[in-house]
């Protein structure tokens, strides 16, 4: 397995366990059984109007590799921006998919914007909606909603050459856009540092104890390790998912989002069973499932997918396409000398420095 095919399959598993986990995003465990059977969902089912179809997390996930390639040609170019600013304007270009005025928008440019299928309500929430349409990240909120977007945050450290530290604290940053509780910003850390080391070749448990090492010099992680650590220990007594959903919780906070996608990509025999695995609780499935998807496609890569979950997948070209950019982003020269380069020329266009 090379190293691109971590990349695509990180940002395709993260689709597709969203897309599985969207029908019954909002159901309890006892709807589940009832609509789907004993076995729970196992397979894509209608939501928004098709099968396959992503919601906020995998919209909000390419916006911020968006971003993060965008802040490149800006530094590149003009020697001013940073990462977080330009994943902030980003996200109000998404604001401006979801049929609300951003106020810092002026122009919808670039490549990611143009695509159609983005402009959809796809359950947004609630806490990025109102803190991008007033005052962003200043709030008590540690959601989910941070943590489930912030994979392309370890992709992008780790095709520039940066460490895991610096996806850790690029985590942390597009978490706090939108989310103020330190909780709901140090799981998007931890999560960047995870898929950081994943995709430079580092095996799971490696990539958890070097998130976990870094968190434990942060301030206010406590609530963040203690969720990881109680995840490791399901795993380690096997638990069923239901049972270790009782201890862990539905997903819908931070913490707990977090804790429930380790312990299904920890205990997944291959990446069908984990991302079902994630999905099928009476909590926050989308997100669970988006999260346990980025974690298992950036250990495994594209190729142990199978055809049954990337066929009917919505975007499926787009978010490949993009994680090919987030990889070669890395050897990308871009230079305000280079004049009339068409290479240079075609990545601008792409992504504008804002």
């Amino acid at each position: 397995m090379n190293n691109l095919d971590k990349y695509i399959g990180c940002l395709l598993g993260g689709a597709i366990g969203d897309a599985l986990g969207a029908p019954v995003e909002f159901l309890s465990q006892e709807e589940i059984i009832r609509q789907f059977g004993s076995r729970g969902i196992t397979n894509y089912a209608p939501a928004y109007g098709g099968i396959g179809k992503i919601t906020d997390d995998t919209q909000m996930t390419l916006f911020t590799a968006e971003g993060m390639l965008r802040s490149l040609t800006r530094g590149s170019l003009r020697g001013i921006g940073s990462e977080t600013g330009c994943v902030e304007h980003a996200y109000h270009r998404w604001l401006e998919t979801q049929n609300l005025k951003s106020p810092k928008i002026d122009e919808l440019d670039g490549w990611l914007i143009r695509h159609q299928e983005l402009f959809s309500e796809r359950a947004p929430g609630r806490t990025c909606i109102l803190s991008l349409g007033t005052k962003s990240g200043r709030n008590g909120s540690k959601g989910c909603g941070g943590v489930m977007r912030t994979a392309p945050c370890g992709l992008y450290a780790a095709s520039r050459g940066r460490t895991a530290p610096a996806a850790f604290e690029f985590g942390i940053d597009v978490c706090a856009i939108t989310h103020g509780h330190p909780t709901g910003q140090i799981t998007g850390g931890f999560l960047a540092a995870m898929i950081c080391e994943l995709a430079n070749g580092k095996d799971l448990m490696e990539s958890i104890n070097t998130a976990m090492s870094i968190a434990k010099t942060k301030t206010d992680y406590e609530e963040t390790t203690k969720a990881v650590d109680l995840a490791l220990e399901c795993h380690r007594r096997e638990m069923e998912l239901l049972r270790a959903i009782e201890l862990l919780g539905e997903g819908w906070i931070a913490e707990e989002a977090l804790a429930i996608s380790i312990f299904c990509a920890l205990s997944a025999h291959d990446f069908s069973h984990g991302v079902i695995m994630a999905v099928n609780h009476g909590g926050d499935s989308d997100s669970t499932g988006a999260i346990t998807g980025n974690i298992l496609g950036a250990l495994w890569g594209e190729s142990v997918i199978d055809r049954k979950w990337l066929d009917p997948l919505e975007l499926r070209e787009v978010i490949r396409e993009m994680a090919v950019d987030l990889h070669e982003c890395g050897e990308w020269h871009i230079s305000e000398y280079n004049y009339n380069d068409p290479v240079q020329d075609a990545i601008v266009a792409k992504y504008p420095g804002w």
